[in-house]
C-alpha cells in the first residue's frame, strides 16, 4: 500500500524538514494526505547574547549560555526569527494525527529533530523518517520504514556545540582585550588559521636558490610520425656519475641537501653545453614498464570540494550551496558524507550506463568497491552520486549553469568509478655522450603511452599543482633500442630558481585539515568562510593569504594557549567526541575535565595546561583567568629588520621605527591587502619615507586659522585648526571645515590655495531662469551639480571650479539619464566564462569594482584588486554569486487603512490595547538595556560551529 493511500485512511500526517525547497519537492511525492513544512534550519540553539537568556539565569550562566556548575546544562532558546515558524508548526501539529521528523540523517539533522520534539511537545505518535536522496521511491520507502530518534547522535552533537561555545566564549574575550575588539576564536577555525599563518611563515623564512641544467633535443635520423616521433627531448641527469641538482635538492634556506649532487651555476652549465656541442650520443638503456591506473573513488564531501575547486573554480562554500540545491531538487544524494560506498542500486545504475555509453569492453567483470579512508567516518550515507535507480545524464536533467556543471562532475565521477583500469606502458630512455673535456654526461627522458583508456574515457581527476601532468597525458618517445646512435640537434641551457611552498587554496586547506584529522568534513566550508569573513585570511586569486591580524592572533594563541591550537591535541579532541558518539565515553565528565581540569592538570600552573604537556585535557577556565602574563604589545609586534617593527594596531597594521614620542620616531600604515611575505625591509623603508603626520600649509587670510593637510583613515584631506576653547560638543559645537583631496592631488604637493579652494566647496555656479541656485559639489560617488533636488554628474573633479553657468545650464537642458549612466569602458578583460561562455570583464560600479559576464555581477572583495585579479578568481566570484541565487525582494507592507467604519468605542478599546502592548513591550525591553554590552560582546565572539 502506498504512503498516500495509508495517509488517506489514517488521517493527516505532518512531515517536518529543514528547508522550504526540500519541503516542496517532498510534498510532490507524498500527495494530499501529508502536510510538509520546513523548520528553516535550527529552531532552537544556545543564546546569542545575555538578553536572550531567561531572567532566572545569572552570572556565568547568563554569559555563556551553559551552566558549567550543573553538569554543563545548556540553556536553549527559540531563535527570535523562528518564533513565527514555531507557532506555525504547532498550529499544524494540532490538526495532525502523526508527526514525521524528516531532517537530514547526520548529527546536525538528528539534533534538529530532537529540538523540534522538545519545543513542539507532540501528543501524537512521532517517527523519525530518513532518506539519502529525494526521489519518489526513496521518500515513500522512508515513510514506510521509519525509525526512532538516535539519542546518541544527539548527545554527540550537543557535546560538540557546548564545547565550541565554551571555547569561543572564553577565548574570544582574551583576543578582544589583547589584540582587537570583535575578534573570535574557535576550536577548528583557530587551528585552520594557524595552518595558513605557518605556511606564510615558511614563505617569509624561505631563501631562493638558483640552479641550472641542460636540455637536449636528440634526433634519430628517421622520418617520424605520430606513433614514432623523430626526436626526443631529454634533461641532463648525471655528470661523471653525480646527479645534477634539481629544485627538490635544496632546503628552505637555499642550501643543497645531498652530498653526491652536482650544483651547476650558469657559467659551468654553459661551459658544459659548449663541450657537448660535437659529442657523439647513443642510447644507453631503454626501460619499459607496464602502466596501470585504477579509477578514483566516488565523491565524498571533501573530495567534491577539492575537485570542484580545481575543475570549476568553485570555493568550498559555493560548492556546498550548489550541491544543496541539487540534493533538495532530487538530482543527487546527500552531499555531507564521509563515505565512498555506493549502494547496490547505484552500482547497478552506473554499470548499466558504462555499457550503454562506452560498451561492454569498459565494464569490469565485478562491481568495484571502495574502502573508506576517513577515520571515525559517519558511514550512514552513500557517496555523493546521481539520485535514483537510473542515473540521468547531464543532458537529461534540464539543468543549467553551475548546477549543470556540478551535476556533470558528480555523474562522470560516479560512472567512471565502475569502469575498467587504464593500461599502457611507461618508458625511460637514457642517453649518454662524452664532452670534449672528457666529462661523461647522461640525459634521461620519460614517456607514457596508454593502450586502453578505461575509466579515463569518462573522467580524469584534476591536480592542485597547475604544472602537474594529468593521468591521461601521453608522452610518446621514439622507438629506440640500446646502442642506437643519436644526434644532438639542440642543446639549451636553462636557469631555474627554487620557489617557496605554495599558499593554501580552499581545496588544499580542506585536504590538509582532513589529513590531520582536524574537524569534520561537513564543517570545512563554514570554517573557511568564517576565517575569510573575520579578516584572518583574504584571497589573492585562489590562494589563501593570512592577514597581519591573523599573525597577532595566532602568536597569542601559540604562546599562551598552545594546547588549544596544537594539531595533535585538536585531532585528539575529535577522537574523544567520536568516542562519546559511539557511547564509549560520557559527555559530562569529559567536558568537566576539559573546562575545569582534573588531577595534575587542575593543580598545575596555567602554563602547563596551555603548552601541551601531560594529559591532553587541561583546564580551559584556568587558562583564561590569569591574563597578566600576556603582553598585548609584544604579541602584536614582529621584527622586519633595520630596527623596524610591524605592529598590529586597533585600526590595522603599521610599521614603526623607534619609540613613540622619541626623537627620530617614524610610523607608516601598511596596506591591508599586503601579503606578509611581501613586507621586506626595502618596502618598509619606502613606507616610512612617505610623508606622514600633519603638513602645515599656512594661515587662512580670512579666518586667521591654521590650515593643515593630513593622511586619514579614509585618505588624505585638508582641515583647519580651531582656536582653543572652541566647543566641540553640544548645541554650540563648531566643526572644522574639512575636504578630501582630489585624486590628482597628493599630500606632499598640495598648497594653501588648493586647500582653501577645496574647503570652499560647494561652489555656487549661478541660478537658472526661475532663480533656482545651481551648486557644484563633491560627493561620495564623485563630483556633481545640484539644482533643487535635481543632481547631474560631472566628468571630473576639476570641473567643480571651472564649470560656468552656461555649461551647467547646457547639462540641465539635456534629458536626465534614467537608471544607469553611460556605460564605462571595462577596467580589465578576464576572458570567456566557462559557465555562460560570455566574456568576463571587470567594471567600475557605484559601489566599487565588480566582475560581470553580462548576466551575473559579483562585487570584488576587499582582498581583491583590479590589477591583480586573475581570470580564475573572477570566475569563482561569479560562481559564488550564481550559487546564492537572485536576491530576495522584500515585500512592502500594505499601508494600514484608518478604521473609519469602526465604532468609536472599539477605537478607544483599540487604543487602550495598543497602550497596554506598548507598555508591556517597553517593560520587556527594559532589562535588555542593562545587558547591551554583554549582548554586543557575545555576538562578536560567537564562533562558527566547530
Amino acid at each position: 500500500m502506498s504512503p498516500t493511500s495509508e495517509a488517506a485512511q489514517g488521517g493527516r500526517r505532518l512531515v517536518i524538514v529543514e528547508s522550504p525547497a526540500k519541503a516542496k519537492t517532498i510534498k510532490g511525492y507524498l500527495g494530499p494526505g501529508y502536510v510538509v513544512e520546513a523548520s528553516v534550519g535550527h529552531i532552537r540553539d544556545l543564546p546569542n547574547g545575555a538578553a536572550e537568556v531567561p531572567e532566572k539565569y545569572t552570572g556565568e550562566v547568563r554569559r555563556l549560555g551553559v551552566d558549567v556548575n550543573n553538569d554543563f546544562q545548556p540553556i536553549y532558546v527559540v531563535n527570535a526569527d523562528k518564533k513565527a515558524q514555531v507557532k506555525k508548526l504547532k498550529d499544524l501539529l494540532k490538526d495532525s494525527d502523526e508527526l514525521f521528523l524528516a531532517t537530514d540523517e547526520d548529527r546536525e539533522g538528528e539534533a534538529i529533530a530532537w529540538h523540534l520534539l522538545e519545543v513542539l511537545k507532540p501528543k501524537v505518535p512521532v517517527k523519525r523518517m530518513v532518506f539519502h536522496e529525494i526521489t519518489k521511491a526513496a521518500i515513500q520507502a522512508a515513510v514506510a520504514s521509519p525509525r526512532e530518534l538516535n539519542k546518541r547522535m544527539v548527545d554527540a552533537q550537543e557535546t560538540r556545540r557546548i564545547l565550541d561555545r565554551l571555547y569561543g566564549y572564553e577565548v574570544s574575550p582574551v583576543l578582544w582585550k589583547k589584540v582587537m575588539p570583535r575578534l573570535s576564536a574557535g576550536r577548528v577555525q583557530s587551528v585552520a588559521t594557524r595552518l595558513v599563518v605557518e605556511r606564510e611563515r615558511e614563505r617569509i623564512a624561505f631563501r631562493s636558490a638558483e640552479y641550472w641544467d641542460l636540455t637536449g633535443t636528440f634526433g634519430t635520423g628517421r622520418t617520424g610520425d605520430a606513433s614514432d616521433p623523430s626526436q626526443l627531448v631529454a634533461r641532463l641527469n648525471t655528470v661523471d656519475g653525480k646527479r645534477v641538482a634539481q629544485g627538490r635538492d635544496f632546503d628552505s634556506l637555499g642550501q643543497i641537501k645531498g652530498a653526491n649532487t652536482l650544483h651547476l651555476d650558469e657559467q659551468n652549465a654553459r661551459a658544459l653545453a659548449a663541450a657537448l656541442e660535437n659529442a657523439q650520443f647513443s642510447v644507453r638503456s631503454v626501460e619499459s614498464k607496464p602502466y596501470r591506473r585504477s579509477p578514483y573513488a566516488p565523491f565524498r564531501t571533501t573530495t567534491l570540494q577539492q575537485e570542484a575547486s580545481r575543475k570549476l573554480g568553485f570555493g568550498a562554500k559555493a560548492t556546498m550551496q550548489v550541491a544543496q540545491k541539487l540534493y533538495e531538487n532530487g538530482f543527487i544524494t546527500y552531499m555531507r558524507t564521509d563515505s565512498t560506498t555506493l549502494s547496490d542500486t547505484a552500482v547497478s545504475a552506473a554499470r548499466t550506463q558504462v555499457t550503454q555509453l562506452y560498451g561492454a569492453d569498459y565494464l569490469p567483470d565485478k562491481p568495484r568497491t571502495y574502502a573508506g579512508k576517513v577515520k571515525n567516518a559517519q558511514e550512514a550515507h552513500e557517496a555523493i552520486r546521481p539520485s535514483g535507480d537510473r542515473f540521468r545524464t547531464p543532458a537529461e536533467t534540464g539543468l543549467t549553469g553551475d548546477q549543470f556543471r556540478l551535476y556533470e562532475l558528480i555523474w562522470k565521477r560516479t560512472v567512471a568509478s565502475q569502469m575498467k583500469d587504464a593500461v599502457g606502458n611507461s618508458v625511460t630512455v637514457k642517453i649518454g655522450g662524452t664532452a670534449s673535456d672528457g666529462r661523461d654526461a647522461e640525459f634521461s627522458a620519460s614517456g607514457k603511452t596508454i593502450t586502453f583508456h578505461g575509466f579515463m574515457k569518462a573522467y580524469v581527476e584534476g591536480a592542485d599543482d597547475p604544472n602537474a601532468e594529468l593521468d591521461d597525458r601521453e608522452r610518446r618517445l621514439p622507438q629506440v633500442t640500446q646502442g642506437d646512435p643519436l644526434t644532438a640537434d639542440d642543446m639549451s641551457v636553462d636557469g631555474h630558481a627554487t620557489k617557496p611552498p605554495a599558499r593554501y587554496t580552499e581545496a588544499s586547506l580542506v585536504k590538509e585539515l582532513e589529513e590531520r584529522e582536524i574537524g569534520r568534513p561537513s564543517t570545512y566550508a563554514s570554517i573557511i568562510g568564517t576565517i575569510l569573513d573575520r579578516g584572518y585570511v583574504f584571497k589573492k586569486g585562489t590562494a589563501l593569504v593570512p592577514s597581519f591580524l591573523s599573525f597577532a592572533v595566532v602568536n597569542l594563541l601559540e604562546k599562551h594557549f598552545g594546547r588549544l591550537v596544537d594539531y595533535s591535541f585538536t585531532a585528539k579532541m575529535e577522537d574523544d567526541l567520536d568516542r562519546i558518539a559511539r557511547g564509549e565515553a560520557q559527555a559530562v565528565p569529559w567536558l568537566r575535565r576539559f573546562y575545569f581540569g582534573e588531577g595534575d592538570a587542575a593543580a598545575g600552573a596555567a602554563s602547563d595546561a596551555g603548552n601541551g604537556d601531560g594529559d591532553h585535557l587541561g583546564g580551559l577556565k584556568e587558562l583564561v583567568t590569569d591574563l597578566g602574563a600576556i603582553d598585548a604589545r609584544e604579541i602584536s609586534s614582529f621584527s622586519v629588520g633595520n630596527d623596524i617593527k610591524l605592529r598590529v594596531g586597533r585600526y590595522g597594521p603599521y610599521v614603526e621605527r623607534g619609540e613613540k614620542d622619541s626623537e627620530g620616531h617614524q610610523r607608516a600604515d601598511v596596506p591591508d591587502d599586503l601579503a606578509p611575505d611581501e613586507l621586506t625591509v626595502e618596502l618598509a623603508e619606502e613606507l616610512l619615507a612617505k610623508p606622514s603626520g600633519d603638513f602645515a600649509l599656512g594661515t587662512d587670510p580670512v579666518t586667521g586659522r591654521e590650515i593643515i593637510a593630513r593622511d586619514g583613515r579614509y585618505g588624505p584631506y585638508v582641515t583647519e585648526i580651531l582656536p582653543e576653547g572652541t566647543p566641540k560638543t553640544g548645541k554650540n559645537a563648531v566643526k572644522p571645515r574639512t575636504a578630501s583631496l582630489f585624486k590628482t592631488m597628493s599630500l606632499d604637493t598640495v598648497t594653501l590655495d588648493d586647500a582653501l579652494a577645496l574647503m570652499s566647496l560647494p561652489r555656487v555656479v549661478g541660478a537658472d531662469a526661475e532663480g533656482v541656485e545651481i551648486t557644484a559639489q563633491n560627493g561620495r560617488y564623485g563630483p556633481y551639480l545640484k539644482k533643487g533636488t535635481d543632481s547631474r554628474s560631472l566628468e571630473n573633479e576639476e570641473q567643480l571650479f571651472s564649470i560656468t553657468l552656461d555649461e551647467a545650464l547646457a547639462i540641465y537642458a539635456q534629458p536626465k539619464a534614467r537608471g544607469r549612466a553611460a556605460a564605462k569602458p571595462p577596467l580589465k578583460e578576464l576572458g570567456e566564462d566557462p559557465v555562460s561562455g560570455k566574456p568576463v570583464v571587470v567594471k567600475d560600479g557605484r559601489f566599487g569594482a565588480y566582475v560581470t559576464d553580462g548576466e551575473t555581477n559579483a562585487t570584488l572583495r576587499a582582498a581583491d584588486s583590479v590589477e591583480e585579479i586573475t581570470p580564475e578568481r573572477g570566475f569563482e566570484l561569479l560562481a559564488e554569486k550564481r550559487a546564492k541565487g537572485p536576491a530576495k525582494k522584500v515585500a512592502k507592507k500594505a499601508a494600514k487603512k484608518a478604521p473609519a467604519k469602526k465604532a468609536p468605542a472599539k477605537k478607544t478599546a483599540a487604543k487602550k490595547t495598543a497602550a497596554k502592548k506598548t507598555t508591556a513591550s517597553a517593560a520587556k525591553k527594559a532589562p535588555a538595556k542593562k545587558t547591551a554590552a554583554a549582548v554586543k560582546k557575545a555576538a562578536a565572539s560567537a564562533p562558527a560551529e566547530d
